[in-house]
């Protein structure tokens, strides 16, 4: 499954970046966010478009305004849920691009703050 490949490989990227995993796949009626990760004093939840190539349109693209506010949205449960009170919160959208099983890595483009308030 392509998505579950791309949300491993930001995962992993992230990990060798420094952050720490908190969550992955928080579910909520609202939405839904792929990861949740702690880096410095900030919470990051991370919503990761994976796709084969950015010929067509940057997989960015596709976190409209509306999946913006179901991300917000379920940040905001979470938050309810976990008290991390210390932490800023920002979002950010990891872009992979690649297939599974290609000879070469996936390309990661990180946007740090892509969206949110």
């Amino acid at each position: 499954m392509k998505g579950a490949w791309g949300e491993a490989a930001a995962r992993g990227y992230l990990t060798r970046a420094g952050y720490r995993i908190v969550d992955c796949n928080f579910r909520t009626r609202f939405g839904e966010i792929d990861i949740i990760a702690q880096v410095g004093e900030y919470l990051v939840f991370i919503e990761v478009k994976t796709r084969k190539n950015d010929r067509f349109a940057a997989a960015r693209e596709a976190v409209t305004p509306q999946k913006q506010a179901r991300i917000l949205a379920a940040a905001e449960k979470w938050l309810q849920a976990h008290h991390p009170v210390s932490l800023q919160p920002r979002f950010d959208v990891i872009e992979v691009y690649g297939e599974e099983g290609a000879p070469l890595p996936p390309r990661i483009n990180h946007l740090e703050n892509a969206f949110g308030g």
